[in-house]
């Protein structure tokens, strides 16, 4: 939790520092999403002011930065399509229609939120340790060209001072952490060439550009609950976008997480992530805000830039809310191009470059999952690459390991032996049936579990199904060194299966 005690003067005043700059970087981003969705401009600044705040006091990695996202921001585009449609046949239109749409997005979120709670109170964060490195390394690949493109639309129809702008901006971001890091170097960059844009009287595209926020001087979140939280029908059309919505936004978040705690060196809590991110989209969705999740680029500035603690994020939030609410008419003086320019630096910053280098080294399978991954992560989604890569790596995992082997010989009393190694698994099981063969065995045959582990019930099932063909042969079959655990579950030929005091007691992986 947050603690004031734990700053100094000189980090505090780090720490807010940080949190400004990130609380103007997140501007742009928060009025882009909001109209990638189709909602009023405001929705996406209320995101990250609630969210922000709320994930920056509960949240599982200090310093983290959560709001608005086009990952989540992409679900809710086909949510707020179909609400549109249905709405519009009830003779909807113009405001009314819009502010219909939103009512369907907010029960989105109250919905993911509550999904998201579960996840965290189940303590299924630990599941994001599944996720291989080659898709990691994918992920935030991917997720570095996807903020380097995103920045493209700002170029559109702008002329040399957008591009001068830019240059200026991630030179500035270069040189001045060489010289000093007492002030963040993207708090430079906003200051020094805002004040230069404004007294050159240099035409450039500005944030009042895109939209005009001095209509929302003064105005701040009020607690409202959506007109669809009682439709059954309501539910039933958001529930499948409020499940993508609850899985994107963890994966994200989670991902960010383990990028950030490899950046820092120290470990955050996935399943603390988890319930502060449900709770900042649960309560979005009662304050007229859409949901969001981690944001890894403004992550990554704040980080960069001194933010390790709470403050920073909290910073962050307030300070956009300030910005909007009191600010405004300051706010839309900063040009368009400072921020471009930062988020460059931070598509820069993001991308792993050490991963050509070990590209090189990796076994193929794992270079193809990386590869994979990035390119899923630009062209799709986010939550579908990093899916993939773990489906894919859980298959080569599979296929590698399926191989058991045996060692047989004719012992002194002429009864054959059977001596196997490897794992006995689903998918192993056809190898493991093959290595016998009861038709030419003696009448006694003798197989030894002592360097196996039965993985699961296809196991299980794998050894039933040989004890029956060693029956239908009329032929004794012993199962030496079978944990007690595998026995309970064979349901034929009891009688063939040894019960020594050295057998293992290892537990079955299975679903019935």
């Amino acid at each position: 939790m947050f603690n004031i005690k734990n700053y100094t003067s000189d980090n505090a005043r780090q720490e807010i520092l940080s949190g400004l700059v990130v609380a103007v970087a997140l501007v742009p981003e928060a009025i882009a999403f909001s109209f990638i969705v189709g909602v009023n401009p405001i929705v996406g600044l209320y995101t990250a002011f609630i969210l922000g705040l709320i994930t920056a006091i509960l949240g599982g990695k200090p310093g983290m930065i959560s709001g608005a996202t086009g990952s989540v921001a992409v679900v809710l585009v086909g949510l707020a399509v179909e609400a549109t449609v249905m709405l519009k046949s009830q003779g909807l239109s113009g405001e009314a229609l819009q502010i219909g749409v939103l009512q369907y997005i907010l029960l989105a979120g109250i919905v993911a939120g509550i999904i998201q709670i579960l996840f965290g109170l189940f303590r299924f964060g630990k599941f994001i340790r599944l996720v291989p490195l080659p898709a990691i390394y994918g992920f935030v690949n991917g997720l570095a060209i996807v903020i380097a493109m995103a920045q493209f639309k700002f170029f559109h129809g702008q002329g040399w001072s957008m591009y001068l702008i830019v240059a200026a901006t991630m030179l500035i971001m270069y040189f001045v952490p060489k010289y000093t890091k007492a002030v963040p170097a993207g708090l430079v960059a906003i200051v020094t060439l805002t004040l230069f844009v404004y007294f050159s009287g240099l035409h450039t595209l500005l944030i009042g550009d895109l939209a005009n926020l001095s209509q929302y001087k003064g105005a701040l979140p009020s607690f409202h609950i959506p007109d669809t939280i009682l439709s059954f029908d309501a539910l039933k059309m958001v529930f499948p976008y409020a499940v993508i919505v609850a899985l994107v936004g963890l994966i994200e978040s989670l991902l960010t997480l383990t990028v950030l705690d490899e950046m820092s060196g120290t470990r955050g809590s996935g399943n603390k992530e988890c319930i502060a991110l449900g709770t900042g989209n649960l309560t979005c969705g009662f304050f007229g805000a859409m949901p969001g999740c981690a944001m890894i680029g403004q992550s990554i500035i704040n980080f960069t830039s001194g933010g390790l603690g709470r403050l920073s994020s909290a910073t962050a939030s307030i300070g956009l809310m300030l910005l909007v609410a009191i600010f405004t008419d300051l706010l839309n003086t900063i040009p368009v191009g400072v921020l471009v320019g930062i988020m460059f630096m931070v598509s820069i910053g993001t991308f792993e470059w050490s991963s050509f280098g070990h590209i090189k080294k990796m076994p193929k399978a794992d270079a193809f999952i990386m590869v994979a991954v990035t390119i899923i992560t630009i062209f799709f989604d986010l939550a579908i690459a990093v899916i993939i890569g773990v489906i894919i790596s859980a298959l080569v995992f599979a296929w590698e390991h399926a191989k058991i082997y045996a060692r047989s010989y004719i012992n002194d009393e002429g009864d054959k032996v059977y001596e196997l190694e490897g794992p006995l698994f689903f998918a192993s099981t056809q190898t493991f049936l093959d290595i016998f063969n009861p038709k030419e065995d003696p009448k006694k045959v003798i197989i030894d579990f002592k360097r196996t582990r039965v993985m699961d019930s296809s196991g299980v099932e794998a050894i039933e199904k040989l004890t029956q063909r060693y029956e239908n042969e009329n032929k004794e079959l012993i199962l030496r060194h079978l944990s007690n655990d595998c026995k309970a579950v064979l349901k034929r030929a009891k009688s063939y299966v040894t019960y020594e005091e050295d057998d293992p007691n290892y537990k079955v992986a299975r679903d019935y």
